[in-house]
């Protein structure tokens, strides 16, 4: 089980922390007949099947990991429909049912939890919990600084949702005109990130954005509070461990991924239960 640090309870508790979820949460979930979100890798893989020779050149591209690259081309070479509908029979139509880590996840009361994912699996399930009271915002809207102040749930769509495929960041030239385009989104995450924690959970820490973002403000503005990167152990080597913590201002938790990262899930589920007696513990002393 994972031995959680005192500072990361404390702020949950306080609600000082952002939750970011990546597609690793999202790979819990099953749908009625025992299907899988695939991960990005796997779902690009697939797609270069529907995909006339030569491709040769987009495997290679995939098996040096630039998968910004490989999905422009894919995208490009399937044409928008066809593109299109492949992500919708991945993240849409397979109807995912939440996870325990879903749940998890939710009974932390994080105010704001932030996903780049484009399944609907969390935001479905916070708003049928909370009554569809929990604001869902994509990076593309215009009140996501409101949304930010109010003091109610917020999910915030990093990457945009598959109900508006025609606005997802998946290729590299999405991501480059995002940040020229929705800057002012970009700038109000490094705000966050620079008053909040982030907990990211399910994330690679390859992922642009993520690294820009901590790079930046780590950079500019300098911290002696981390963030934390939820890892399964193996997922990178100890080499880069000490990157990350130099680069990134994050340090690194690991877990074991066996029987299907069940550590995860049930740490997570110890951590709420801190997290509860800790803020019992503040409405007894008022030290909020």
């Amino acid at each position: 089980m994972i031995s959680w640090p005192v500072e990361l309870i404390k702020d949950i508790a306080r609600r000082k922390s952002v939750i970011y979820i990546g597609s690793g949460v999202s790979m819990n979930s099953v749908n009625r007949h025992g299907r899988r979100p695939k991960t990005w890798a796997s779902l690009l893989e697939e797609m270069l099947a529907h995909i006339p020779s030569p491709k040769k050149h987009i495997s290679k591209i995939l098996k040096e990991n630039d998968y910004l690259t490989a999905c422009e081309i894919i995208k490009k070479k399937l044409g928008k429909e066809r593109f299109v509908g492949l992500l919708r029979d991945e993240y849409l139509n397979p109807g995912y049912i939440p996870a325990d880590i879903h749940k998890n996840i939710f009974n932390l009361d994080s105010r704001i939890v932030i996903s780049p994912n484009f399944d609907k699996i969390y935001d479905t399930y916070v708003n049928t919990q909370t009554n569809g009271s929990t604001q869902v915002k994509n990076h593309y809207d215009d009140d996501v600084q409101s949304a930010i102040k109010e003091s109610g749930r917020l999910i915030i769509k990093a990457h945009g949702t598959i109900d508006t495929p025609e606005k997802l960041i998946f290729t590299r030239k999405e991501y480059a005109e995002a940040r020229s385009k929705y800057n002012g989104f970009y700038e109000i995450l490094q705000a966050l990130a620079i008053t909040h924690n982030f907990i990211f959970i399910g994330c690679g820490v390859n992922d642009p954005d993520i690294r820009l973002l901590l790079e930046d403000t780590f950079f500019k503005h300098g911290s002696y509070k981390s963030h934390y990167f939820i890892l399964a152990k193996g997922a990178i080597h100890n080499d880069q461990v000490d990157i990350i913590e130099n680069t990134m201002n994050a340090k690194v938790i690991n877990y074991s991924k066996n029987n299907d990262h069940e550590e995860l899930t049930l740490s997570l589920e110890g951590l709420v239960t801190k997290v509860n007696e800790y803020r019992e513990q503040l409405r007894e002393d008022g030290n909020w």
